[in-house]
């Protein structure tokens, strides 16, 4: 059974920084592709960000490309996500998503199929 439980959610500031974490089970971490999105209330899911375990391609979306940075570490089948110059708009609910390589190609971030249960960030201004 696939599980991704989030963590590090939390209120800071505007420019801040908290880094999310994302621990995975119930597949072979290091094959397939994990990634973040977020949904604000009243508002779609936005993905954010992605690694192909596989080949260590990144992906990041326009939003939040130059401030946050996702990571992996395979001996801890964790996925990071640092978040770094937070802006109040950067408040939402930040969910952890899976899917294997060859889907991921096939579908958006938001399409993966696999989830966490979310983690809250909350940008203060």
């Amino acid at each position: 059974e696939v599980q991704l439980v989030e963590s590090g959610g939390g209120l800071v500031q505007a420019g801040g920084s908290l880094r999310l974490s994302c621990a995975a089970s119930g597949f072979t971490f290091d094959d397939w592709t994990i990634g973040w999105l977020r949904q604000a209330p009243g508002k779609e899911r936005e993905g954010l960000s992605y690694i192909n375990n596989r080949d260590g391609s990144t992906y990041y979306a326009d939003s939040v490309k130059g401030r946050f940075t996702i990571s992996s570490d395979n001996a801890k089948n964790t996925v990071y996500l640092q978040l770094t110059r937070l802006k109040p708009e950067d408040t939402a609910v930040y969910y952890c998503t899976a899917t294997w390589p060859e889907r991921s190609k096939e579908l958006p971030l938001t399409e993966y199929g696999y989830y966490g249960q979310g983690t809250q960030v909350t940008v203060s201004s």
